[in-house]
């Protein structure tokens, strides 16, 4: 494999990584850069990630990393800036990681492969590239991402509801426990 190959699986991997992501996120190329036998591709998401919508964007991250085969090596477990590492059983490591103001940023480094030429990912964001400007901090609001409260699993709101007897129409009842 050489650096152009490299770049492109690693390029694949963070593609199948944001397709995992429902609703989707808005995202930007950021600095990629190559060493002299390795890759490195990084993306930028430009929603809004809340404090409180973290857990489950890392949640959603990290299983869909582990149903993908990668083994997951680190978790930094930090209620601002969490992050998560893992890698692949051919030696390409891949991040996500919470920066200031709830930003995501992904990160795909290779092995190092044969030196070779490396052309610029094919990809194209779904948003504003970007291109030799600063990103800037999140400025795109999900409602679901960015939402102030946590979220709640389905089977955590069928928990809270309690079927009641059926009333004296025949009808049955439901009450919410808070």
């Amino acid at each position: 494999m050489n650096m152009q190959e490299a770049a492109e699986h690693a390029d694949s991997m963070l593609d199948a990584t944001f397709g995992a992501i429902e609703p989707k996120v808005q995202w930007a190329h950021d600095q990629n850069s190559t060493g002299s036998c390795d890759v490195t591709r990084r993306r930028t998401v430009l929603t809004v990630i809340s404090e409180q919508r973290r857990g489950n964007f890392l949640g959603v991250i990290e299983r869909f990393w582990k149903k993908s085969g990668y083994e997951i090596t680190s978790v930094r477990n930090d209620k601002e800036f969490p992050a998560i590492f893992a890698k692949t059983s051919d030696g390409f490591g891949i991040a996500l990681t919470i920066a200031d103001k709830g930003q995501a940023r992904f990160e795909v480094a290779t092995p190092c492969v044969e030196e070779s030429k490396v052309a610029a990912p094919t990809a194209k964001p779904n948003g504003p590239a970007y291109e030799g400007v600063e990103i800037p901090r999140p400025n795109v609001r999900s409602d679901f991402w960015s939402a102030e409260n946590p979220a709640v699993s389905p089977s955590a709101k069928a928990a809270r509801l309690i079927a009641r007897p059926q009333n004296s129409s025949g009808q049955s009842s439901t009450t919410s426990v808070s």
